[in-house]
């Protein structure tokens, strides 16, 4: 019973990798209540990381299933697929939803994600987001018409992009208005290595040069920048971040700061039967000491673990302390960022001009590790992420990560 209603089991507000995460771990831990996904697209659980990578470049676009109709069967796990959650009333533990139902939950889950930002220049024909499988067909069919292609922003999303284009022989221009790609996480001299990929791999890079408008004339997108050039295109491509889905909370008494503000439990703060996961949570990072939220695919598949252990182990609530990691695939470069890179300190910098690889890395005053950037390195990725558990010093790893050492892969 929660504010004098009967409740049913676990409803989790989001069909993507941390919802349909959350759902499997439930059952795997004896969860018997019941479990149910509101999922706001009407396809099956999938998987987004590949949609900007190998669906793009790939002969066909085909999900990654998180989830299928067969496996939720089987794992009693009901699934509610093109319906968004609208309105969250707390003292009555009822979620309303878009098709007009008042769904009661016993534990709430709130996986709502984020949504790709929206082009503040408009969105006429031939200028597309990236965010779903929808998006990614209609990027890809762009692509398939051939034509020169436009990249506003030089993330993770406009990169991975901007690598698939060239991979299909595309002329490709990049735009951001940062003189340096990616700085905000990794600094100026990391991120001119990124630029010097770019260019080697036959981009046009206009950093650090903004958009002024984006129009449309009888051969497609015409994109002004506000150093006066104008680029023609038959495909414009926008990654300048996205946007939390949380607006169906507001009003609710939640405590929402970019996020649902959550204890190290990954509960809603002052609210023991509400959990956050993945984009939606911001949470408190005790190895950090500091409020966190991050939008990575390992750090999801990492907190719904967790936050199915708390529901269901909740004399034993397990803190969430994750080592963070992400992955990017750019052109000929495999990408690993780890931890907490400080884009202000120059890093401790370790080549292999011969293997066209490299690892960079910071670490504290005390010589503790606090992040690292491989490229083309996995091994090194290993290295880095166990000092980070076992806090590890950075002179304890540097002769494990000489070029010259044959057992690093």
């Amino acid at each position: 019973m929660v504010g004098g209603h009967v409740t049913d089991g676990a409803v989790i507000v989001g069909g993507s990798v941390a919802g349909a995460r959350v759902a499997r771990a439930l059952r795997q831990n004896g969860y018997p209540h019941p479990v149910t996904i509101i999922e706001a697209e009407d396809q099956l659980p999938y998987d987004k990381p590949p949609l900007s990578k190998a669906t793009l470049a790939g002969p066909e676009l085909s999900p990654v299933p998180l989830l299928t109709a067969e496996e939720a069967a089987e794992l009693d796990i009901e699934l509610r697929l093109g319906v968004r959650a609208t309105r969250l009333d707390l003292e009555s533990a009822v979620i309303r939803t878009s098709d007009g139902q008042q769904v009661p939950y016993r534990e709430l889950v709130v996986a709502s994600g984020v949504s790709a930002r929206r082009s503040p220049w408009g969105q006429p024909s031939g200028v597309h987001l990236l965010r779903t499988l929808d998006d990614a067909g209609a990027v890809r069919a762009s692509l398939d018409r051939g034509g020169d292609v436009v990249i506003i922003g030089a993330g993770f999303i406009g990169s991975e992009v901007a690598s698939a284009a060239r991979k299909r022989g595309l002329k490709v221009t990049m735009v951001d208005p940062l003189p340096v790609p990616m700085a905000r996480l990794l600094g100026e001299e990391l991120g001119g290595r990124l630029t010097d990929l770019h260019i080697r791999h036959g981009v046009d890079t206009r950093f650090g040069v903004g958009v002024e408008t984006i129009t449309q004339d009888e051969s497609g997108p015409v994109v002004a920048l506000d150093d006066g050039s104008i680029l023609r295109a038959t495909t414009v491509v926008i990654g300048i971040g996205t946007t939390l889905n949380t607006n169906w909370l507001d009003g609710s008494g939640l405590a929402l700061e970019d996020g649902v503000t959550c204890n190290e439990f990954c509960q809603a703060v002052g609210q023991p039967a509400v959990y956050a996961v993945g984009d939606t949570a911001r949470w408190h990072h005790r190895r950090h000491s500091l409020s966190i939220r991050t939008e990575h695919w390992t750090n999801a598949i990492e907190q719904a673990v967790c936050v199915a252990w708390n529901i269901t182990h909740p004399d034993d609530p397990r803190a969430y302390q994750p080592i963070e990691y992400v992955w990017s695939d750019q052109h000929d470069w495999k990408i690993h960022v780890l931890g907490t890179p400080d884009p202000l300190v120059s890093p401790t910098l370790i080549d292999d001009e011969a293997a066209d690889r490299w690892v960079a890395f910071w670490s504290s005053e005390n010589d503790e590790i606090l992040g690292g950037v491989t490229v083309n390195w996995s091994k090194a990725s290993v290295v880095l992420r166990r000092a980070m558990a076992t806090q590890g010093t950075a002179s304890s790893i540097v002769d494990k990560l000489t070029p010259s050492e044959e057992t690093i892969a």
